[in-house]
């Protein structure tokens, strides 16, 4: 088969630009080289919808971040994804660093977002637990918080159940150029298209130079974070941020859709783009700076540290653009961020001013923007959680205790058009391992339910990647 369109990398951009071209009447396919979409720059980020008022004015990040926020509700709500609109305080804790406010604040008006000065009084009674050294707060109102692995994850879904053919586990190691269109070769498999777009992420400089030499570089920028409990409501009630500097928006303390709270993340530059490791030193940097906008921040309350790599690019703005020798491969990276904000407007950006103008588009007459309703209990989407447990007696036997997960909910999950094949997967999907145990409890349980799914041994069930086998013999067999 020969594709109009295919897409490297399953992170949110390459997953909405499928989603978005599968509204389309083409024959479109993912390629994705680990064993799950979002399994990497988009389920290790801060979570946050940007309001736009950073970016510097008349770059595509300022002009996409704003357009994207905007999308957010209604995406959310096809997409059956937990979304909050908290807003965000950026805090100065000097009267220098106000006058840093009001410059943002002119820069917020340039890109079109409303925020406003708070004075040291408003933020107290904002936030309970703000620092005493805080003097005042630029508020972005339309900033929010949201669940990117499930944006992704169903994102990927509704692409899949709208024709989009998904291949995981299927690194590109060559791309050759032939008289028409493109052969995408992985270890598995060969595949043609007429059209094809590097959504990469951290290895898009490395896909795009196997078309052309290329003027820019992707580097890894490591972020690392600490992870607490839900052990409060509103210990925290909107994003807070300290000023921005070269380096991004800085360490940042915010609740999360779940009811748990992120501190961080670092902003470090390395060369290496598999590195996921964290250290003491940084860590503790992490806190000092933190602990300047938040009091008593109880790290007591720890699940755990983890760390994402964000794709920062040299020309320090999104790269999105055709190749300059073959236009029909497309090139969108350096989605670093305000990325995960701008996703939606990037994908229709993408389709808009490149895709359209190398074939012709016509609706796809089956497009439906909705996926299946998901029934999380631990969550409250659903109105009477009594009588469908009545009627679904699997979403009354609880796997996972700390997070309030249920069997129901990992079978419906495996049951879709883009299900987990790990124990991971599994986790990010319904949060069943996300608790103060880390699955000390529930894993074996899912671990037998992956195993019963998918015909196989729970010797060959992994954790995360194909071969991360947990279980290595039968306890019986052991001499």
């Amino acid at each position: 088969m020969i594709y109009d369109v295919l897409i490297i990398g399953g992170g949110i951009t390459g997953t909405l630009i499928a989603r978005e071209l599968s509204r389309y009447d083409l024959k479109i396919c993912l390629l994705e080289k680990e064993n799950d979409v979002a399994n990497k720059t988009t389920s290790a980020n801060s979570a946050i919808i940007h309001s736009g008022y950073d970016p510097v004015p008349g770059t595509l990040k300022a002009k996409l971040n704003v357009l994207g926020n905007k999308k957010f509700d209604i995406l959310c709500k096809e997409l059956c994804v937990h979304f909050n609109r908290i807003g965000s305080l950026t805090v100065a804790t000097s009267e220098k660093q106000l006058e840093t406010l009001k410059e943002l604040k002119k820069r917020a008006l340039e890109n079109g977002v409303d925020v406003r000065i708070l004075s040291k009084e408003e933020v107290q009674k904002l936030e309970p637990n703000i620092s005493k050294n805080v003097v005042g707060a630029l508020l972005a109102q339309t900033a929010g918080i949201i669940d990117p692995f499930n944006l992704c994850v169903h994102a990927m879904e509704n692409a899949i159940d709208n024709g989009v053919k998904l291949f995981l586990n299927n690194p590109v190691i060559d791309i050759k150029k032939e008289e028409n269109n493109y052969k995408v070769i992985t270890p598995k498999a060969e595949f043609e298209a007429k059209i094809v777009i590097n959504a990469a992420g951290n290895h898009a400089d490395q896909i795009a130079k196997m078309v052309e030499d290329i003027d820019w570089h992707i580097t890894p920028r490591k972020g690392e974070y600490y992870l607490l409990d839900h052990f409060k409501i509103g210990f925290v009630n909107h994003v807070i941020f300290p000023l921005p500097s070269e380096k991004g928006k800085g360490i940042l303390v915010a609740p999360t859709t779940s009811g748990n709270y992120l501190v961080g993340p670092s902003s470090e530059a390395q060369n290496d783009k598999e590195d996921y490791s964290t250290d003491s030193f940084t860590l503790s940097q992490i806190k000092l700076q933190a602990n300047e906008m938040i009091d008593n921040i109880p790290y007591n309350q720890l699940i755990r540290v983890f760390s994402g790599l964000r794709p920062s690019s040299s020309r320090h703005d999104f790269i999105i653009e055709n190749s300059r020798k073959n236009p029909n491969f497309i090139n969108v990276a350096g989605i670093e961020s305000p990325g995960l904000a701008s996703s939606p407007a990037i994908a229709e950006y993408v389709i808009n001013n490149f895709v359209s103008k190398l074939i012709k588009l016509e609706k796809n007459p089956k497009f439906n923007p909705n996926v299946r309703p998901y029934h999380r209990f631990n969550h409250s989407l659903l109105g009477d959680e009594k009588d469908y447990i009545d009627a679904h007696k699997e979403f009354g036997k609880m796997i996972c205790n700390c997070e309030k997960v249920s069997e129901g909910e990992i079978l419906d999950v495996l049951s879709r058009s883009c299900p987990p094949h790990s124990v991971k997967g599994v986790k990010r999907r319904t949060r069943a391992g996300f608790g103060k145990c880390q699955g000390g409890f529930c894993e074996p349980s899912i671990v037998l339910l992956l195993a019963k799914h998918y015909h196989i041994s729970p010797l060959e069930v992994p954790l995360n990647d194909d071969g991360s086998y947990i279980l290595s013999n039968k306890v019986k067999d052991v001499k």
